[in-house]
């Protein structure tokens, strides 16, 4: 057990101190005995812990079982308060987020998990499990209609009703997303805290919504100007008085006849708030965020005490009703339970703490200071005030110093007097610039493939999802390339494109055309209505007409479209040709420079060629063009302009030629036969 004094109210940590693990022999137990940290150690319930960390905690309505949900494994386990020990113990597949008790004891439970179902659960385990649409946050439970409202990350209250076993029809809210739902005891008002720093009422009698509540502007302060605070938690006292829990720090009280709150309370920490309660017999709140508890007066806002997380932050919180001990789920192994007696007595189950607190006093005392503000030797600088230290006005605490929140709010106030103005003018530009949003926008263009971007584009503003899928290429970083790099850049020089281009155009005008008769003046619906008059009346031309006409528009689409797949073709056609002209024209020129180095070559005597010289001379000219072509380099396009050469074998010819003109002379013509018969 651990003693603390913070603002002279002592508070008795139950379950500080050593925990003694299972493995442990018996003969090591009895050494450990006279150890004075586990003789001082007090386990008020057995097993009160979790395998890893620990997330929610509840006291059920009849104050006799506590149950509480950690990881890892997820699970609940539930403890009986008469034996001090563990109940029951259940496991589930997901995380539980939060849960509440529909009956007075343990047998009806709902539990709302991470993956987005719900489970419910009877006395004897698990009975049934559902899914809702979105991811929740909070649930609670309306017991006059049996209904289950659920709130999550969506603008909706989702129903379920447990006496029929079915969805309901959802309450729709102006939110974003709602953080937390609460229902009022005694008037059943169902009030849920949003994203956005509003509250809503709706009545469950009517299903309408009641009024709206704008809390986030009543806690705006200079020091947190980055975002609007949203609502973290919600808690009733009475019919009237409603506590607020911002992201923000801060706690605010209403009532809820009036749209402003009577008291503002801020925890100094800038942590959000995760738990909110009040103490049935003193005006007292409880308040806690990560890293402590604070319990302070309803009406002033003046610190009554505080527990501070000593090394694992806070999860959750539950007050034990009508008596001075609070249960904590937090961060680590074991749950944290604390007593303290100016609050009221110890549970009936626990009598023997009252007996107990007394031995077991300390006179050291943590001391939690409210209203000091700790800063930092840079922010000092900040705030010119670094001439202070040494003085009373500043208490040095480890790497900083602690300074009266009063002083420091008025140095902030000196030297950023306009920081509120620009916080202001900042909310209205943004504002501004999110109804510019609907108005028209210049669209960045790659650097490469502009037109193809541009298609992309357009295909956003059209509902169909297929060409939704296709304007993803711009963002889809697989395709990434064939903006920035210029090698994928189209070509519209090239021959596909030439080809491909008029079947392109052709299908963009099939499309407008589309779009067209999609999109009927008022004129033309009131033409189509005499059509349909004069088809009543049997007029079979008219149609048949119509029918001519369309076939008239496909087929004359059809013949531009071929038309200029043609001229394309032929220009293609004609640049090759150009292009194979161009490439002959290169091609004779090259003998040309040839000769002459061979003119210039033959001009060169060589003594030692002689012979060879005079031999070439006696040659034929036939016989000396072949030999000088056996040295040459021919080059020729690819295509046409082709060269054959080739020699006649004189031997073999001349004696045909002889063989033909003897049969030549030897036949004879028949012409004058038939003459001399006419």
């Amino acid at each position: 057990m651990q003693v603390s004094a913070p603002n002279n109210i002592k508070i008795y940590n139950l379950s500080s101190g050593k925990s003694l693990p299972e493995w442990l022999s018996e003969r090591k137990r009895r050494s450990l005995s006279k150890n004075v940290d586990i003789r001082r150690r007090i386990e008020l319930i057995q097993d009160f812990d979790m395998p890893g960390i620990s997330t929610s905690i509840r006291v059920s309505k009849d104050e006799q079982y506590i149950l509480a949900t950690g990881i890892y494994k997820p699970r609940v386990k539930c403890f009986d308060v008469h034996n001090l020990a563990l109940k029951f113990e259940r496991c589930f597949d997901s995380e539980i987020i939060t849960f509440e008790t529909i009956s007075d004891d343990y047998s009806k439970i709902v539990f709302l998990q991470c993956d987005r179902s719900i489970e419910f659960h009877a006395a004897h385990g698990k009975y049934y499990k559902l899914r809702v649409p979105n991811f929740g946050r909070d649930l609670k439970y309306h017991y006059p209609s049996c209904d289950v409202f659920i709130v999550g990350d969506s603008n909706k209250i989702y129903r379920i009703n447990l006496e029929r076993g079915q969805f309901l029809q959802s309450f729709e809210t102006e939110a974003t997303s709602i953080n937390k739902c609460e229902i009022n005891p005694l008037h059943h008002l169902l009030t849920v805290g949003t994203q956005e720093g509003k509250i809503e009422a709706w009545d469950p009698r009517v299903r309408n919504k009641v009024g709206i509540l704008d809390c986030a502007l009543h806690c705006i302060t200079q020091e947190k100007l980055e975002t609007v605070p949203s609502i973290t938690t919600l808690k009733f006292q009475g019919g009237l008085n409603l506590g607020v829990g911002t992201s923000t720090g801060h706690v605010l009280i209403y009532d809820i006849r009036s749209n402003k709150p009577f008291l503002v309370k801020d925890h100094m920490y800038g942590l959000p708030i995760k738990c909110i309660d009040f103490h049935q017999k003193m005006d007292l709140v409880y308040s806690m965020d990560s890293s402590i508890v604070k319990i302070w007066k309803k009406d002033s806002g003046k610190l009554y005490t505080s527990i501070e997380a000593s090394q694992h932050n806070f999860n959750d919180l539950s007050v034990i009703p009508n008596s001075g001990m609070l249960l904590t789920a937090n961060e680590s192994v074991k749950m944290q339970v604390y007593y303290i007696p100016s609050l009221g007595p110890a549970p009936y189950w626990c009598s023997f703490l009252d007996n107990l607190t007394e031995e077991l006093e300390e006179l050291n005392y943590d001391i939690i200071y409210d209203d000091y503000k700790f800063v930092t030797d840079k922010e000092l600088d900040e705030l010119n005030l670094s001439h202070l230290k040494g003085t009373n006005l500043l208490r040095a605490y480890m790497h900083g110093y602690f300074m009266d929140i009063r002083l420091y709010k008025k140095a902030r106030d000196v030297m950023k007097p306009f920081e509120f103005e620009e916080y202001k003018k900042k909310r209205i530009r943004d504002k501004i610039k999110e109804e510019a949003v609907n108005r028209v926008q210049i669209q960045k263009l790659p650097n490469v493939n502009q037109e193809l971007a541009l298609k992309l584009m357009e295909n956003t503003n059209i509902k169909n999802k297929k060409k939704q899928t296709s304007s993803n290429l711009l963002k889809d970083e697989r395709f990434k390339a064939l903006f920035n790099n210029p090698d994928f850049q189209v070509d519209k020089n090239s021959e596909e494109y030439a080809l491909l281009n008029p079947v392109v155009s052709q299908l963009i005008k099939n499309k407008a055309k589309k779009l067209k008769r999609q999109l009927p003046n008022e004129e033309e619906d009131e033409q189509e209505d005499k059509i349909y008059e004069d088809k009543s009346k049997g007029n079979s031309s008219d149609e048949s007409f119509i029918h001519d006409s369309s076939d008239n528009d496909s087929s004359d689409d059809e013949k531009q479209w071929v038309k200029e797949v043609q001229k394309n073709y032929r220009l293609i056609k004609k640049n090759e040709r150009e292009r194979e002209q161009q490439n002959e024209d290169n091609i004779n020129l090259i003998p040309k420079y040839e000769l002459k180095i061979d003119k210039i070559k033959n001009q060169v005597k060589f003594e030692d060629g002689g012979p060879q010289k005079k031999k070439q001379n006696k040659a034929t000219f036939g016989a000396r063009l072949e030999n000088e072509e056996t040295h040459n380099i021919k080059v020729s396009g690819s295509r046409g302009s082709k060269e054959m050469t080739f020699v006649i074998r004189k031997k073999k010819q001349h004696p045909e030629v002889k063989r033909r003109r003897i049969e030549y002379n030897v036949l004879r013509p028949a012409g004058s036969i038939l003459r001399k018969k006419c």
